[in-house]
């Protein structure tokens, strides 16, 4: 039996996206994605619930999403899902679950701004698109070892 592993939100960033680079110069940017939902509970009143994913987005989109993006902003984000383990400062095993980006879309903020679309492109293209934010985006080449993840 076949099995997909296939994420996609719309949602608003919750902080500006955080740049940093793996010890092999990767780039890789992390940032949230909170989507919301609203319902009227049995008594009238009006509900709200937000969730919150973390996203992480590699080499060229990391770069231009630390470039572009910014709190507050509309995005569509399509990739995986991902769980990580590592052991904390007291040798704890923790995990985090994130969406590992391989697609993202600048939605417009409402005020007649156009959307830029980041797609994905094979990973060793070296050619830039002549739109600005366009962007190559791959995982890592080469498996990447828990020590190498900057965060």
């Amino acid at each position: 039996m076949a099995s997909m592993n296939k994420v996609q939100i719309i949602g608003y960033l919750g902080k500006d996206p955080e740049l940093r680079y793996t010890s092999q110069q990767i780039p890789v940017a992390t940032f949230s994605v909170g989507t919301s939902e609203q319902w009227v509970d049995k008594s009238g009143a009006k509900q709200q619930q937000t969730e919150w994913m973390n996203v992480v987005v590699w080499n060229k989109l990391a770069e231009n999403c630390s470039k572009y993006l910014t709190k507050g902003r509309q995005v569509y984000v399509e990739g995986k899902f991902q769980t990580r383990k590592w052991k904390d400062k007291e040798g704890n095993d923790r995990y985090t679950t994130e969406v590992v980006a391989r697609e993202v879309l600048f939605l417009g903020q409402g005020n007649g701004e156009k959307t830029d679309r980041v797609p994905p492109q094979q990973h060793d293209t070296a050619k830039q698109q002549p739109q600005a934010h366009t962007a190559a985006l791959s995982s890592p080449e080469e498996p990447l070892h828990i020590d190498d993840i900057p965060f």
